[in-house]
């Protein structure tokens, strides 16, 4: 079984596809606990200040010390999450697709504080702490480009895209959103 993500600032849509492109399981995960900031970057320490949720905007080491306390909550917050998903299942998961990022992203407070990075740095800690957690489990990792991954996955389809990536929610019900599709999607182009 193969497990797409359509994340957000603190939670995502994971949807759950059988070999042939069958959901098995959707449902909504969290992936953060519910007293930390959701985008401590982009809110505490971005270069914007009609972003900022406070009127002081943090130092650099006071931002790292947040980030850092925010990245621990996701990734204990994530794992309880997967687990969860695998438990229901009927069977074991072979690869989890989340959202691609920049291989050259930075990783410093001063840099990812800047523009262009600040309003993409939550975001990618996110992925990154998904692709962490898949990993620990031994599912390979699928990154995606998400511009892309609709096409790509009606591509492989052929005949069969629009029932199964749009059937869905047919079948199963609301909701199924365009973050139900791309997650499905990427679990059709994943390797």
């Amino acid at each position: 079984m193969r497990v797409g993500i359509a994340h957000h600032l603190g939670w995502a849509v994971a949807v759950t596809a059988s070999a042939d492109h069958v959901v098995l399981d959707r449902r909504r995960i969290e992936l953060l606990g519910p007293d930390q900031p959701a985008a401590p970057i982009h809110h505490l320490g971005g270069a914007h200040a009609m972003h900022a949720s406070s009127d002081a905007l943090l130092d650099d080491d006071a931002l790292a010390d947040l980030v850092a306390q925010v990245r621990r909550s996701a990734a204990r917050v994530t794992a309880e999450c997967l687990n969860a998903l695998e438990h229901d299942l009927p069977g074991p998961v072979t690869s989890l697709s989340v959202r691609s990022w920049p291989g050259d992203f930075p990783t410093g407070i001063s840099a990812l504080r800047r523009v262009p990075y600040e309003s993409r740095a939550d975001s990618v800690m996110y992925c990154q702490v998904l692709a962490e957690a898949a990993a620990a489990r031994g599912w390979r990792v699928h990154l995606y480009d998400a511009r892309k991954v609709e096409q790509e996955a009606a591509h492989v389809l052929g005949a069969r895209a629009q029932e199964l990536l749009h059937g869905p929610r047919s079948l199963l019900g609301a909701p199924w959103t365009k973050d139900h599709r791309m997650a499905l999607a990427a679990t059709v182009v994943a390797p």
